[in-house]
């Protein structure tokens, strides 16, 4: 099945299927991240739990130098997130990686990290992305997260990694949450 919609002043189309995450629609968390994060308009981009590939491949269509990595756990997400990247013409700046969180980034920075982490993960999951950030995150680079249940703890997680955190928004249940590493 094929979606499109409009985000960040540009048109996007998705392959979707039954079997990952919103499959009818862009859910309201990941929309309410694509419009409201801060990113850099050139530099490099890491979208951990890509899903299908939404916010990743809205992001580097809406700013042709950003290049962005995907990573996700889910062989079906990353077969339709480089399916989508193609469709959407940004394969040439788009790299899907299939495996756990920043295992296939071991080594490698980014300007920013952005991620909707399911909710069926769990804590864990949040706070392994959290603690994780440091290590791949260039100096000034930020990690933000959209969340509905947890912010609260995440928040309190960011600062004590990061120093200080806030809300960027809080809109329809949802919260985003940003960090910068000094």
């Amino acid at each position: 099945m094929l979606i499109s919609d409009n985000l960040r002043g540009v048109t996007v189309e998705f392959y979707v299927s039954s079997d990952v995450f919103s499959p009818r629609e862009i859910d309201e968390g990941t929309r309410l991240l694509v419009e409201n994060a801060i990113v850099p308009e050139k530099g490099t981009l890491l979208d951990l739990g890509c899903g299908y590939g939404v916010i990743g491949i809205t992001l580097a269509k809406a700013y042709p130098g950003l290049r962005v990595v995907m990573v996700d756990i889910n062989p079906r997400a990353v077969e339709l997130a480089r399916m989508n990247a193609r469709l959407n013409g940004v394969e040439n700046r788009v790299t899907v990686l299939e495996g756990d969180l920043y295992e296939p980034v071991a080594g490698m920075v980014f300007d920013a990290i952005l991620s909707n982490p399911p909710l069926a993960a769990g804590l864990s999951a949040i706070e392994r992305i959290i603690r994780g950030a440091p290590a791949h995150l260039k100096p000034g680079g930020t990690i933000q997260l959209v969340m509905r249940k947890g912010s609260s703890k995440a928040l309190s997680m960011l600062r004590e990694v990061f120093g200080e955190a806030r809300v960027l928004l809080r809109k329809k249940g949802y919260t985003i949450l940003y960090a910068e590493k000094q």
